[in-house]
């Protein structure tokens, strides 16, 4: 992985075997960023993409493997009370199995790069955003303070 930043904006390029959500905290991490947004597009070798069912409370979790074309990411990143950083992100990938086409996406646990991802991470300026609890999905929502 590497990174350059031009402006307020940091070009994040994921190599070989990157793990794509780590790699944005990482940068996170070391440039002292609460909270951002975040886009991009790869080519990935596997992913976990959740969907949250109501009716239970969880998420359902699958994973794909194989060339996946990360077509669209999108997510921010918050900080909780204790400066912890959490991820919200979506993807949509495109593959193909047994000789079709294919499209999954949804909510993005993980993905590994295949050779490339390209991400734009867009610091927030003039203030940081939060994280909430939610008691009734489990996660975490926007906090303003």
């Amino acid at each position: 992985m590497d990174y350059k930043k031009i402006g307020e904006t940091y070009y994040i390029r994921m190599d070989r075997d990157d793990e794509v959500i780590e790699g944005i905290l990482n940068v996170c991490h070391r440039e002292s960023i609460p909270s951002a947004i975040f886009s991009g597009i790869g080519g990935c070798k596997s992913a976990e993409l959740q969907v949250f069912i109501p009716e239970t409370g969880s998420f359902e979790t699958e994973r794909i493997e194989g060339m996946l074309e990360l077509v669209s990411i999108n997510g921010n990143v918050v900080s909780g009370d204790d400066g912890r950083l959490f991820h919200h992100t979506h993807a949509l990938f495109t593959f193909k199995k047994d000789g079709r086409h294919n499209i999954a996406g949804g909510h993005l646990k993980s993905t590994t790069v295949l050779y490339t991802a390209e991400i734009e991470l867009r610091p927030t300026v003039g203030g940081a955003i939060g994280r909430q609890f939610d008691p009734e999905t489990g996660t975490g929502f926007w906090k303003f303070n």
